[in-house]
Formats: C-alpha cells, structure tokens, sequence
C-alpha cells in the first residue's frame, strides 16, 4: 500500500527536474595530461618543436623553437570523442605572426570539433576533418571579426541551406590582440551548434556532413559505409602560426 501512495504522490507532485550537468575542467593548469598533438609531418604525439606547452597556467602555442613556418600546422587533440556538450575556455593572442606564414594566417587559431581521431590523420595532413570555430584577432591585413566557422572536409547548414562556404563568419566585434576572450561552443543533442563570444551568441548551424568532394573526408566516408552524417567527434587547440594561449578549459557533458 506504501507503494501505491508514494507512486501516486509522485505523479500529483511530479518528477523532480533532471540536475544541471556539472562543468569539468578538462585541462589542469599544469600539465598536458590528457592531451595529445599532431603536428604536420610528424606521427601523432611527436612535437620535437614543442609547439604546445604549459605557462602561468594556460596552454600556449609557443614558437620559440622555430625559426620560420613550413607548413607546420599543428592540433593538441583531447583524449576522448564527445558528441552533445558545452565547452568554454578563454583565450588570447600575443607576439607576433611567425615569418613564412601565408596572409591568412595572421593571429588565426582555432578551437576543432566533431574531428576525426588523430591517429588517423595522415602524417602530412594539415588540418583534421572536423569543424573549427576559427578565432581571429586584429590588427590582421583582412580585420574579421572572430568565432567564424571554418570547415576542413565538412559542410553543414546555415540559414536554412547547405553552405558550400569553407569559412563563414560570425557576428561577433573583432577582438584586439593581447585581450582575453571568453568562447563558448554548444554542441545539443539535435545537431545544432552555436558559437559564443563573451556570452553572446554570434553564430548558429547544423547538421554537419562530411564533404565527399574532400580528398580527406573520403577515407571516412567509406569507413562509415557511405554515410556522411557527423554526429561525433574530437575536439583540438590550433596552432597556425601566431601565438595563443588558451585557459580555463571546460566541458559540460548534456548526452
């Protein structure tokens, strides 16, 4: 009889509501446990350059052991595949652009998402299959603003139609060198994604594809059978040339 009381009180009151998911910080200020690079020209965890290192309690992407860029793009791939999430850092570039690095290069990074594993990138892969939330800072020849969508082997849709676009831009101010930025990425369960700068929302998309006209995507294509729905993936830090640090990095798990 107790039982029947308590299942009927509980459907009067109804369910308790779900807990908030909690934020984890996914890097621990002092190390890169946990984290693992892919540098152009390199297998997966070489960085002879140490491209990637730990300072003041950020990541930093460091060139102090290069004398010039030649074409070595490097990710820092965290250890495990997430498909609903919200991941928020902060971030900021300071220095100066590495000589040899092209025009577009300038003060880019980038934040990757749905990314293939890195193991399976080829050893003179630039960038990995995925999705980046492209950040910029200015001054830079072209003044962008920042958060955009860039898209290396993927498409998705925007506005309501499939965007053939590699980069398309987010509504967000231009940011200047030197000034932490706080991003923010949501990734839900339906398949749209929204960029945020400083708490705003400065772009929004969805179902992402693999691009079957990319030399790159098309290994992955036939490893899923044909498909080029992307619902999964890694997610790495950028380097590209400039130097950025990124902190206070956090995940929100909402599977």
């Amino acid at each position: 009889m107790k039982i029947y009381v308590i299942a009927a009180m509980g459907l009067l009151l109804g369910a308790a509501p779900a807990p908030e998911p909690q934020w984890q910080p996914i890097f621990d200020g002092k190390s890169l446990d946990g984290w693992t690079p892919k540098i152009t020209g390199h297998a997966v965890g070489e960085d002879p350059l140490h491209t990637f290192i730990v300072q003041h309690g950020a990541i930093r992407v460091s060139y102090a052991g290069y004398k010039s860029f030649n074409g070595e793009f490097g990710h820092l791939f965290w250890k495990a595949p997430l498909k609903a999430y919200r991941i928020r850092f902060e971030y900021r570039f300071f220095g100066e652009d590495l000589p040899g690095i092209k025009v577009w290069q300038a003060t880019n990074s980038g934040l990757m998402l749905h990314a293939q594993a890195p193991e399976t990138m080829r050893r003179d892969q630039d960038f990995p299959v995925s999705l980046e939330m492209q950040l910029l800072g200015t001054p830079r020849p072209t003044e962008e603003p920042t958060g955009n969508l860039c898209t290396p082997g993927t498409t998705v849709v925007f506005e309501g139609k499939r965007d053939p676009r590699h980069c398309i831009p987010s509504s967000s101010p231009l940011m200047p060198v030197g000034r932490w930025t706080k991003a923010e990425l949501e990734v839900l369960p339906s398949g749209e994604i929204t960029h945020f700068i400083d708490g705003k929302a400065v772009l929004r998309y969805s179902d992402v594809e693999l691009d079957p006209e990319s030399e790159d995507a098309k290994p992955l294509i036939a490893a899923a059978g044909g498909a080029l729905q992307l619902k999964q993936g890694y997610i790495a830090l950028q380097s590209e040339g400039h130097p950025i640090e990124f902190r206070n990095i956090e995940l929100q798990r909402l599977e």
